[in-house]
């Protein structure tokens, strides 16, 4: 996948507070604009809390629908990919790290990285390792990840994000809960698999650099 589209797309819950917006207020360089994501190069998308961060991240990986205008992948629209190419898609080509994080809190932060290597065809459990190392956490991958600090789950989340192929990452505000050190250590990481894999990454947050050369910053 070489590009995601966005045409003229404005979220439903979102409508009446943009129509409502004032003319000093500033105009979002997302919603209702048209912007073209490209492979290789790192974008952020930035804005106060509640401004629709998660929701944009949600319609360009496929879960919500509930906008007007057009997400296109490689010229597809995203409400017209059945669930089967969606799979496949969210296997092969764009991989995410959610805000709320969406681990499985019964199961050990090794075992929810298994269930991501499970549907790898490459055994990558030591890459998985490597990664915890680096991140400070491999001493932490037996443990429960309901008996995890948030920051310890925002890692395991970022490793097994990178654990599979993609063309695009996407993160929401994925360290919100990190100090400066680990946030170096998960840039460095997340810079190193997109690079490897020749990808683009999508970031929310609320503005901050994170010392990260932005190819594009965007107003939500």
């Amino acid at each position: 996948m070489q590009k995601i589209e966005l045409k003229n797309i404005i979220p439903e819950p979102l409508k009446e507070i943009l129509a409502s917006r004032k003319e000093s207020e500033s105009i979002s360089e997302i919603w209702g604009q048209d912007v073209t994501f490209e492979k290789g190069k790192n974008y952020q998308v930035y804005a106060p809390s509640g401004k629709g961060k998660s929701t944009f991240i949600h319609i360009l990986y496929g879960i919500r629908t509930d906008f007007s205008g057009s997400v296109n992948l490689e010229g597809q629209d995203t409400k017209s990919i059945p669930s089967k190419q969606w799979a496949e898609i969210r296997q092969k080509q764009v991989s995410v790290v959610f805000q709320d994080l969406r681990l499985f809190s019964d199961l050990t932060a090794q075992e929810n990285l298994q269930v991501k290597l499970a549907l790898q065809e490459d055994d990558q459990s030591e890459k998985a390792h490597q990664m915890a190392e680096k991140l400070g956490i491999s001493t932490l991958l037996n443990k429960k990840t309901e008996l995890l600090s948030y920051g310890e789950r925002q890692r395991i989340a970022i490793i097994r994000a990178l654990l599979q192929p993609f063309d695009f990452l996407l993160l929401d505000e994925p360290f919100s809960h990190l100090d400066e050190v680990n946030i170096q250590k998960a840039i460095h990481l997340i810079l190193e698999a997109c690079e490897t894999r020749k990808a683009g990454f999508i970031m929310t947050s609320l503005g901050y650099n994170y010392g990260i050369e932005w190819q594009q910053k965007l107003l939500l």
